[in-house]
């Protein structure tokens, strides 16, 4: 892994998120988010981390922020619609800033400068490996956990039909 490469993808990942807190606009601040993970995606590749790659890539951007984007879509929000926030939900806000803030201070305080991690063993994030352990050592619990989500998507399917009422 190029160090110098890893330093501009968080760079990136940095600017990208500030651009989610600051954005005014909530679409681009979801756009922006997507972005943001894209660049984590980009980490986990660099840390040979595959299948936790395209797990955030699927999972994350592909699905929960695209979700959060046609939710923010629908809810048509404008400054008219809008009220303006009371007093007690500033002074909360501030509060759980300031929290944050003592947090991070903190976690920097502790934080010793250290040698990059490097991985003894190459395939350690391999989806090759995880199938491996998975339809070995737990194919019992990965075989139950899919007869659950089978039932639950037919259950979902059952309570989403509409009856047929006969005249």
């Amino acid at each position: 892994m190029s160090i110098s490469l890893f330093y501009i993808i968080a760079f990136l990942s940095i600017i990208f998120s500030l651009l989610v807190i600051f954005s005014k606009n909530p679409i681009h601040s979801v756009l922006y988010l997507i972005v943001t993970f894209f660049t984590f995606t980009i980490h986990y590749i660099l840390l040979n981390a595959q299948f936790l790659a395209i797990v955030n890539f699927i999972v994350y951007m592909g699905a929960i922020m695209v979700l959060f984007l046609f939710v923010l879509m629908l809810l048509n929000l404008n400054e008219d619609s809008e009220k303006s926030k009371s007093i007690l939900i500033k002074v909360a806000g501030i509060i759980a800033g300031m929290c944050l803030v003592i947090t991070l201070v903190a976690s920097l305080k502790t934080l010793d400068a250290s040698e990059p991690v490097i991985l003894k063993t190459a395939n350690l994030g391999l989806v090759k490996n995880l199938g491996k352990v998975l339809f070995k050592e737990f194919l019992f619990p990965f075989e139950v956990s899919s007869l659950l989500l089978f039932s639950a998507m037919v259950g979902a399917v059952l309570l989403a039909k509409k009856e047929i009422k006969s005249a």
